[in-house]
């Protein structure tokens, strides 16, 4: 009996005991603390290579839209090495598309009238993928030229913390500003 009471008696200073609670209470927190800021360093980052991959696709359809002349393969290596250049990128990261469409109200329908692809793997813009983009470009005056900018870069999370690595993908469209159209090497 004796014992328990000790042992009754020696639990109750324990409970009452507060020395030591400030590190106990640091030991829990920091990491959680730790864990909160990466978190949100890599949701900020992510978001901020969305945003300025966005904005390097509006760059560059603008740059085009401004041509009166006609752009060629060497123009379109400079919009990858500028599209690398403004989202930091490596070059082997970055893939741009730019296709120039027409629209033709009698059928409704935008015709392709030329894409070139620059960097990466993908393909040249199809006649079926121009037919696929009538819900995501704007109605138009009829044998209206656009321009269609598109862009790929690679994104690689800063931290593993459920980010996946992906593709930041953007669709822009631009009105050809000083000219009627922008043409592929030579204009007909």
């Amino acid at each position: 009996m004796m014992f328990m009471s000790k042992l009754r008696k020696a639990a109750s200073i324990f409970r009452r005991e507060e020395d030591g609670s400030v590190a106990i209470e640091t030991v829990i927190l920091v990491p959680i603390l730790f864990w909160m800021f990466l978190t949100s360093l890599g949701i900020f980052h992510a978001y901020r290579q969305h945003s300025i991959s966005q904005k390097a696709g509006y760059t560059i359809g603008d740059m085009i839209s401004r041509e009166t002349n006609p752009i060629d393969r060497e123009y379109m290596e400079g919009a990858q090495k500028l599209l690398q250049f403004l989202t930091l990128a490596d070059l082997n990261d970055t893939t741009i598309r730019i296709s120039s469409v027409k629209y033709d109200e009698d059928q409704d329908i935008y015709l392709k009238e030329w894409s070139k692809v620059q960097g990466g793997s993908k393909g040249e813009l199809s006649e079926d993928e121009v037919a696929g983009l009538h819900s995501r470009l704007p109605i138009m005056k009829d044998n209206e030229f656009m321009i269609i900018v598109e862009t790929w870069v690679d994104y690689t999370p800063m931290f593993d913390i459920g980010l996946e690595q992906h593709d930041v993908v953007n669709f822009v469209f631009t009105r050809p500003r000083y000219a009627p159209r922008v043409c592929w090497d030579e204009c007909d």
